[in-house]
């Protein structure tokens, strides 16, 4: 996998598609390596007449790991479900950074840019704090930072506080539960949903990244107002049945950026069932057709 120079660290990523068309950017949630947006997902987009950028965030996956900055979740996560400030290794504007890092490597101007739940809060952030490098914004399965939407459900909170095995079956036996616990009911594939969680954990198994990751997101605060200054086309995609990032956290997003379309998929959950891929296509399509790119 080739490797970039972005922002300080080391960024992994993958291409597809011909480097002449417009430029897609995908960007994947918390602790997800960048095989979670999948291969036929992506060679769909370039079928469409993207060319298609994947990459790992930092502390993920291949790129750059911040192990010699710990930090205590027991002690931070607390202090910012009430309004305490943390201090954090890394903020959302940081992975931010990182993605527009990325984009000078490629040599690219500007990029539609596609964000998964965190990755969404990423996009996001790119287009307040450099919207020149936003050509259109995809937020998908996100919210705004903003504590009274897209929290997760209570029954879900429980299991993702519980420690991860770090024993390559149990923590494979882990992942599956919690992909099914959080993934679309009547178009789970469970043999898909295996297989990415063992090449998950085969090509590079950091939990830790995980627990900074969600510190980063606990740490940015709420993005609302600033939203309100983005101008370019925009789609806010959302599952009605999503119990990690509730649909009010999709709703609000659309509510804040201007003109923003809101698409509710009936039957998704926080995954990204091939069932439901065709209506994401095309409504990227959509959204990159608005900003005057892709026929």
């Amino acid at each position: 996998m080739p490797m970039a120079d972005s922002n300080g660290i080391e960024i992994c990523y993958e291409t597809f598609g011909d480097p002449e068309d417009p430029t897609l950017l995908l960007i994947m949630g918390l602790g997800a390596q960048m095989i979670a947006w999948p291969q036929p997902f992506c060679e769909g987009l370039v079928d469409r007449g993207f060319h298609v950028v994947r990459f790992d965030n930092r502390d993920v996956g291949l790129s750059t790991w911040f192990d010699d900055q710990p930090v205590d979740m027991m002690e931070l996560i607390p202090k910012a479900m009430v309004g305490e400030p943390i201090d954090a290794p890394y903020v959302l504007h940081d992975m931010a950074a990182d993605a527009v890092g990325l984009l000078d490597t490629l040599g690219v101007d500007q990029a539609h840019v596609v964000g998964r739940s965190m990755g969404g809060m990423i996009a996001q952030t790119m287009a307040i704090d450099a919207p020149e490098r936003v050509r259109s914004l995809i937020s998908m399965m996100s919210t705004t930072g903003d504590p009274d939407v897209g929290m997760a459900h209570p029954e879900i909170v429980q299991d993702l506080l519980q420690p991860l095995p770090k024993d390559r079956e149990g923590a494979i036996a882990s992942g599956v539960a919690t992909g099914k616990l959080i993934g679309s009911p009547e178009h789970l594939d469970e043999d898909h949903l295996r297989e990415l969680v063992t090449a998950t954990y085969d090509r590079a198994f950091h939990p830790e990244g995980s627990n900074r990751h969600l510190v980063a997101v606990a740490a940015s605060g709420s993005r609302t107002e600033a939203l309100k200054a983005v101008s370019v086309p925009t789609l806010v995609v959302h599952g009605d049945l999503d119990p990690l990032v509730d649909v009010s956290g999709g709703r609000r997003t659309a509510e804040a950026i201007p003109d923003a379309e809101l698409l509710i998929l009936e039957g998704m959950g926080h995954d990204q069932a091939p069932f439901f891929w065709p209506q994401i296509i095309e409504g990227i399509t959509r959204t990159a057709v608005a900003a005057g790119s892709v026929a």
